[in-house]
């Protein structure tokens, strides 16, 4: 196995972890099992299903797959949107948690670093798949 290979395992696992973390709270907040406060319903609704696709994109980087990279800068663009159109909701006054802003901005932290690192060693594999 190349070098690099071995290297998107890491970015790899952590999208899957964070995915299946993102799905089990999600869908239990979803379904009323916790008690949320002040849910934002399109951003609860947005990361859960995120967290399928954080999944295929993890399993992709694990694999070494070159579609990971295209598909994590995907999921980056969407996790800013959805944290953008969140800044609406609060800037026009509507109830939130602290929390998901620090959910959001996490989120998008781990995206940004995923999708570069998935960049760096992506960009110089040659076409496979």
């Amino acid at each position: 196995m190349k070098k690099q290979n071995r290297l998107l395992r890491i970015p790899g696992g952590v999208a899957i972890a964070f995915g299946l973390l993102t799905v089990v709270s999600g869908g239990t907040a979803l379904l009323g099992a916790l008690e949320m406060g002040a849910v934002v319903l399109f951003v609860l609704w947005f990361n859960t299903l995120a967290g399928l696709a954080y999944v295929v994109a993890g399993l992709g980087l694990w694999q070494g797959r070159r579609w990971a990279y295209p598909l994590s800068v995907a999921i980056l663009a969407a996790t800013l949107l959805v944290f953008v159109a969140f800044g609406l909701h609060v800037a026009q006054g509507r109830a939130f948690e602290m929390r998901t802003v620090y959910a959001m901005a996490l989120r998008s932290a781990v995206w940004g670093a995923i999708t570069l690192v998935a960049w760096q060693l992506l960009s110089r594999q040659a076409p496979s798949g």
